[in-house]
């Protein structure tokens, strides 16, 4: 079939979502937020509030649906991503460092050109290429620094290595280490098994992409999911939502939502992101089961306190 829609005008899409029955008490506002928001970017966010009982194409919005309503949940989710972002951060940098603390420790500073070290000769061609691109492209200055002082080998040491690493691109390296050994020495430190953990950081990639292209997390089905913890750390299964399938994990977002409080609680100490987390959804009024939050989520251990602070 072929797509045959016209654009519409700001004022046309008012009127649009008028004629459904949204409810939109000030055109001017609405019409400021969809010039800069932009009325395909919102839509996903009133997808749920359309009435499935109308005919398909003139779906109806179901009784009381405002446009602030979706605005908030859009401001929601805005926000969300920048909380996500910033857990991303630190654990990322986290395991990045222990990496490299444990194959510098065992190879040296340029542990990871000994490919004996890494398993599937294909992806560990495929890396070193992707480490060398980024190594020639960069205009970092401890790059540069190396780059005139050292002619051998021409690799930057580990430590220098990581930090022009994609972390798409890193948690190849991670999975890819040849055995258990090493991996199990990185994940003890975070009170998991190295599958876990590297399923963990393999999730991450598509989070991040997700938040860094500005795309909704909030109602969203992941396409990527990890590996739930199952020995490790104890009790962490009784935080986990595991549906009913149980080869199936589920695709919401509340599972990556566990292990991120998680991983905080163990690399920052004292931290609030939690906290952060429970006022954000308290000040938006948001229903979390739209993001899989099972209903008794506030009674779970890794909650308790946080969400039954008075």
């Amino acid at each position: 079939m072929r797509y045959n829609k016209a654009p519409t005008t700001t004022a046309q899409q008012i009127q649009k979502l008028k004629d459904r029955g949204m409810q939109i008490p000030d055109a001017d506002s609405a019409g400021f937020y969809l010039t800069h928001i932009g009325y395909y970017r919102l839509r996903g966010y009133w997808i749920p509030f359309e009435n499935s009982q109308v005919a398909a194409g003139d779906q109806a919005f179901v009784a009381g649906t405002s446009f602030d309503s979706v605005l908030n949940l859009y401001t929601f989710d805005r926000e969300l991503r920048l909380l996500i972002i910033d857990a991303i951060e630190r654990i990322e940098v986290s395991v990045r460092n222990q990496w490299v603390d444990a194959l510098a420790q065992r190879d040296g500073a340029h542990a990871y050109l000994n490919s004996s070290l890494f398993q599937g000769s294909r992806q560990y061609g495929r890396s070193l290429a992707e480490l060398a691109g980024e190594y020639e492209r960069s205009k970092e200055y401890f790059i540069k620094h190396y780059k005139a002082k050292y002619n051998e080998p021409d690799m930057p040491p580990i430590w220098a290595a990581v930090a022009i690493m994609t972390l798409g691109q890193f948690s190849h390296w991670l999975s890819n280490l040849n055995g258990k050994a090493i991996k199990s020495r990185i994940a003890k430190l975070y009170g998991l098994d190295e599958s876990a953990l590297t399923s963990f950081l393999h999730h991450l990639t598509v989070i991040r992409n997700i938040c860094a292209h500005h795309g909704r997390l909030w109602n969203r089905e992941l396409t990527v999911t990890m590996e739930l913890p199952r020995r490790k750390p104890p009790g962490m299964a009784r935080n986990i939502e595991h549906g009913p399938d149980p080869n199936q994990p589920p695709r919401q977002l509340y599972n990556t939502l566990v292990m991120l409080a998680y991983l905080m609680d163990v690399i920052s100490p004292g931290h609030h992101w939690k906290h952060r987390l429970k006022c954000l959804v308290d000040r938006r009024e948001i229903d979390t089961q739209h993001m899989g939050f099972p209903l008794d989520f506030a009674e779970r251990p890794i909650w308790v306190p946080v969400w039954n602070d008075v």
